[in-house]
């Protein structure tokens, strides 16, 4: 299993994840910045548990951010 975690909050909508895996994020049409589908909000952070297939393209999302808000984590 795979955890993922997001500051929507300081996201600048750069799409750099949705490119990388656009199951997962969306971006807003309201803000313009991105959404982590399927994860719910706790003190500004936004999480999300997946699947291991999931993971090389979140991974590659995470490190597509240039404002570093997106952690992945195997646990």
């Amino acid at each position: 299993m795979v955890r993922i975690a997001f500051q929507r909050g300081k996201c600048i909508g750069c799409n750099g994840c949705v490119e990388a895996a656009p199951d997962r994020w969306r971006v807003s049409k309201s803000d313009g910045r991105c959404n982590l589908v399927g994860s719910k909000q706790k003190k500004g952070f936004f999480h999300v548990v997946i699947d291991e297939d999931e993971y090389p393209q979140n991974l590659l999302a995470s490190k597509n951010c240039p404002v570093k808000i997106i952690k992945i984590e195997k646990f």
